[in-house]
């Protein structure tokens, strides 16, 4: 028997509790497989170093990583990113926050946070409500930080918090500072 035929994966039985994790070192420490996370983890690139993998929540609040063992080969990865961003659209509710510094953040359960670069509709509305492009940073699982471009100090400030947030961090994801462009409605990696 194959492991996407057993019960335990087969995916009628999992994509209600598939979720987008966005990553660039491949562990977590809510992940129940988060030390194995390897080649054969299911991933699809995202922008810059990092990659979406795919997580199931399991008893409480245990994941499971998804390997590719674990899918059968006629399942289209990139749909099941939608289902998973559906899921997580369902079930976390992303709220945005005020920090010290003048910036920005993303407040869910401590464990999505950094899920929501997922959602192009959340940029969208903070750039128009902005009427400025957006520095973002995602130094940890659970801290997305971000700032209007043109107000300098609050995104140098940003990024010594980010930087800082990434150096103690236990899940961390990256040092790498994106760019959501009002204008052409995309995240890109920012060219300071």
């Amino acid at each position: 028997m194959k492991k996407y035929e057993e019960e335990h994966y087969r995916y009628d039985n999992i994509k209600d509790k598939i979720y987008p994790w966005i990553k660039n070192e491949m562990k977590d420490s809510h992940a129940l497989n988060g030390k194995r996370m390897s080649k054969q983890t299911a991933a699809i690139a995202f922008v810059g170093d990092l990659k979406i993998v795919f997580a199931i929540k399991r008893e409480g609040e245990s994941y499971e990583i998804v390997m590719d063992n674990m899918l059968s080969p006629d399942i289209d990865i990139e749909a099941m990113y939608h289902t998973a961003c559906g899921n997580l659209v369902r079930d976390v509710e992303f709220v945005i926050g005020n920090t010290w510094d003048g910036a920005y953040s993303i407040v869910a359960d401590g464990i999505h946070e950094a899920s929501a670069l997922c959602f192009k509709h959340i940029w969208q509305v903070c750039v128009n409500k902005l009427k400025d492009d957006l520095v973002i940073m995602v130094p940890c699982k659970d801290t997305v930080l971000f700032a209007p471009a043109k107000q300098k100090k609050v995104v140098a400030g940003m990024l010594e918090h980010g930087r800082r947030a990434y150096d103690i961090g236990t899940d961390r994801i990256t040092n790498t500072v994106f760019l959501f462009s009002r204008e052409r409605e995309e995240l890109t990696v920012y060219e300071a």
